[in-house]
């Protein structure tokens, strides 16, 4: 019998709890540079030139090429990603300080012929809605807001040829007990947070234009079917100018956007937002991040993930993290600054103040409690903040202060953090400027990593693929329920669960299929060892 090089796979089956069954496998490693790399390429008569030329164990050289070689990987599985999408107009968000309750903003284009909206970024809340045959809308004209060079748009579902009424009847209305036929328009009314702010009228679906960048070609366009509010009425904050042109839900409710591009299969599940601290940022749908990024896993409200909760278990001010700090906070870039429960909120307040050298001042007309006037030196000296989750992830803020223009010689910054009633808080823009956010619905967790939010609008060396079909529209998923409530959601009393019992079952499917495949390999391996032995 020749000699062979048997590859030999040592198979162990245990029990785990309900009877589950899991797999390992071990076989030997040997390093592409090691010795014994070697003697089995001279072995099979590998050129020699190229072994002598392999760099020498922990050179520079040794080192710089395993570097090379990692980066090749890394853009092997860029370049394998599904596609990322972002607003026909760009990815860029936009940021108006005070002038629009200190949100960010983008253009998004919507119908045939398209019609623009600057509409708000809205994570803490599920539905898309547009100013349209305003009964009651905050004013569209740019001369109320003269950081604007163009007039916002009012919707009109009569100028859109592709625009369609969802009617009482259809299974994705879910407000049918308002309807006085099942022939009428389906209403909405979606409530926010904020005293008395709400938005109301009825749902259409129409075509949202979005883009996509190659490596080798300009945009590419795509046009997606979702469902979104015709808002006749709107009340609160958004009638003074919070968001005079719309906004948009990014929750992971079935009628945001998010959800119904990854359920049309046009992107994974998924988007991310970047917020910078001058006039810009950007969002991508699809977007899971980087491989380096830290991460958190979301928390369910009772069984479901009805809203982007995440668990902190302490928090730090300076190099003191503090005790009994931890609390559940939503993730919610519809909120201009981050919220603590008020137990929480007074120790750190308390520790802050006692780190900051600066003489503490109140300010007319301001909500905020702490500020302080400071020279240059003693500004410098401001105490730094970070949350801290799970495993020891830790989330550094680059943006809890707010700083006033220079006054006789000082300088006049305020906390930016609040309290809140209730036992959980909120993270809001404030917190995640300078941050890379990653929503990734699909694996259930918050990522973040260090960002200057750089706009991939127009960019054509993004590692990622073109749309399907050359921008084909993709069809509104009408199998999936629809919900238009927007009510902020309210804390978990849950903080863990356990697996379904679907993923369960797939689990065991897979291990199933890898058992059957794998004795069929070992088998075939065996017969054609026996038969050449004859």
């Amino acid at each position: 019998m020749a000699n062979r090089l048997v590859i030999v796979l040592l198979l162990g089956l245990f029990t785990l709890e309900e009877g589950s069954v899991a797999l390992t496998f071990s076989s030997k490693l040997v390093h592409r540079f090691s010795d014994e790399a070697k003697e089995r390429w001279m072995s099979r008569g590998g050129d020699v030139s190229l072994v002598d030329s392999w760099p020498e164990k922990n050179s520079v050289e040794y080192l710089e090429l395993l570097l090379s070689n990692d980066l090749k990987r890394n853009r092997i599985h860029v370049e394998s990603q599904t596609q990322l999408l972002f607003p026909s107009e760009g990815s860029q968000t936009l940021f108006f300080g005070n002038q629009f309750y200190w949100l960010h903003y983008t253009w998004i284009d919507i119908g045939t012929p398209n019609v623009s909206f600057l509409v708000a970024l809205d994570a803490g809340s599920n539905l898309l809605w547009v100013p349209c045959q305003c009964i009651q809308c905050a004013p569209m004209s740019s001369t109320y807001y003269p950081l604007l060079d163009r007039e916002l748009s009012e919707y009109d579902p009569s100028l859109s040829r592709s625009s369609k009424n969802l009617s009482c009847s259809h299974q994705l209305c879910k407000s049918r007990a308002n309807c006085k036929t099942l022939n009428d328009p389906c209403p909405y009314i979606a409530e926010y947070s904020t005293e008395d702010t709400s938005s109301s009228g009825y749902l259409v679906e129409d075509i949202l234009h979005l883009a996509s960048v190659s490596k080798h070609a300009s945009k590419s366009s795509v046009q997606a079917s979702v469902v979104f509010g015709c808002g006749r009425k709107q009340s609160g904050t958004y009638l003074d100018g919070a968001a005079p042109d719309g906004l948009m839900g990014l929750g992971p409710g079935d009628n945001s956007v998010p959800s119904l591009l990854a359920k049309a299969g046009l992107i994974k599940n998924s988007f991310s937002i970047c917020f910078d601290d001058n006039t810009s940022g950007r969002i991508l749908f699809g977007d899971q991040g980087l491989a380096s990024q830290q991460s958190t896993p979301f928390l369910p409200i009772g069984e479901k993930y009805d809203a982007y909760f995440v668990g902190v278990e302490s928090y730090c001010v300076g190099s003191s993290c503090l005790q009994q700090s931890g609390f559940q906070a939503l993730v919610d870039s519809g909120a201009s600054f981050t919220y603590l429960p008020t137990d929480i909120y007074n120790n750190v307040v308390m520790e802050f103040d006692k780190h900051v050298s600066a003489k503490r001042v109140t300010l007319q007309g301001n909500s905020w409690k702490y500020c302080y006037n400071a020279s240059s030196k003693e500004l410098l000296n401001v105490p730094s903040m970070r949350l801290i989750f799970s495993t020891n992830q830790s989330f550094i803020t680059h943006n809890h202060i707010y700083t006033f223009p220079d006054d006789q010689g000082f300088t006049t910054f305020c906390l930016t953090v609040m309290s809140m009633d209730g036992d959980y808080g909120v993270i809001g823009q404030n917190f995640m400027i300078g941050h890379h956010m990653v929503f990734d619905r699909a694996n259930l967790k918050l990522g973040w990593s260090n960002s200057n939010c750089e706009d991939l609008s127009n960019k054509t060396n993004v590692h990622i693929r073109p749309p399907p079909d050359g921008g084909s529209t993709a069809p509104l998923p009408t199998t999936q329920q629809q919900s238009t409530s927007n009510t902020r959601a309210v804390a978990p009393a849950v903080a863990k669960t356990a697996p379904s019992k679907s993923s369960a079952a797939s689990l065991l499917q897979f291990r199933s299929l890898l058992i059957s495949l794998i004795s069929s390999l070992l088998l075939c391996n065996l017969m054609g060892l026996l038969q050449s032995s004859d």
